[in-house]
């Protein structure tokens, strides 16, 4: 390895026939890689370039929240897709970028991770990733880009007092000092692969049943839902647009954007 946290001639090699291959981009400090993508989006990058920071200043999570990024511990990234996609469809990014850290995290680290709908990758009941996607739509309905951040705990001894009940990182989770590299390219190279086949057709239908058996979330789970004043329900699967159904004693809900939270 070099100097640097990444060996970015070496992931060049290593992402070869890949859309990242060549187009990876390295910072020490950043306030977000997803600002980075977005603004490299808007400048004309190409899809699949990926934006890597060492430390982020201001990571953004979903809604208001920030993501805790110190130097040196986690994996925080954003990948620039121009995916062939209806906007309508845009959630579907979000559900397959979670089987690719899911597969990713299971091969570099040995570790099997659960995933909260729609995009917190979840170690027995604590937060170790989370995902972030932000797009651009033509006026023709179709995806302009996507930019999907991706934070994950790797390293991490340690967690801020006010997020050491609820998050976790690989090391804390299995004792392990792991390789952010080797995951890095596991990620890149499974993400790469789930949307080439979001893209082609009918592959809809395949990626909820595969989400579906991949969290425990989706069915049967007890939950309280932050949206539209809040409510209590049993997760009851996925629409066909990838929104969370949840019966409740009042009749079936679809979660559109709230948070869900385990009873």
């Amino acid at each position: 390895m070099s100097a640097e946290p990444y060996d970015i001639a070496a992931l060049h090699t290593e992402l070869a026939g890949s859309l990242h291959a060549g187009n990876v981009h390295y910072f020490a400090e950043t306030d977000s890689t997803n600002s980075l993508a977005i603004a490299a989006a808007q400048a004309g990058a190409p899809t699949g370039s990926v934006f890597i920071a060492d430390m982020q200043t201001a990571g953004r999570g979903r809604g208001a929240h920030q993501w805790h990024s110190p130097a040196g511990l986690g994996l925080y990234l954003s990948v620039l897709y121009r995916p062939q996609l209806a906007a309508s469809r845009a959630l579907l990014l979000s559900l397959a970028t979670g089987l690719a850290a899911q597969s990713a995290i299971r091969r570099s680290a040995g570790i099997t991770i659960d995933i909260r709908w729609p995009n917190d990758l979840m170690i027995a009941e604590k937060k170790c990733g989370g995902i972030l996607v932000e797009t651009s739509v033509e006026p023709s309905g179709q995806l302009r880009h996507a930019v999907i951040g991706i934070g994950i705990n790797v390293r991490h001894t340690h967690l801020p007092e006010e997020l050491a009940t609820i998050a976790t990182s690989l090391h804390l989770a299995n004792g392990g000092d792991y390789d952010r590299q080797k995951l890095l390219v596991a990620l890149l190279k499974s993400l790469d692969d789930e949307v080439r086949l979001l893209e082609s057709a009918h592959s809809a239908e395949a990626l909820l049943e595969r989400f579906e058996a991949a969290s425990t979330w989706v069915r049967g789970k007890r939950v309280r839902v932050e949206e539209a004043g809040g409510y209590t329900g049993i997760t009851a699967g996925l629409s066909p647009q990838g929104f969370l159904l949840v019966q409740t004693d009042e009749g079936p809900r679809t979660v559109l954007s709230g948070g869900v939270r385990a009873l």
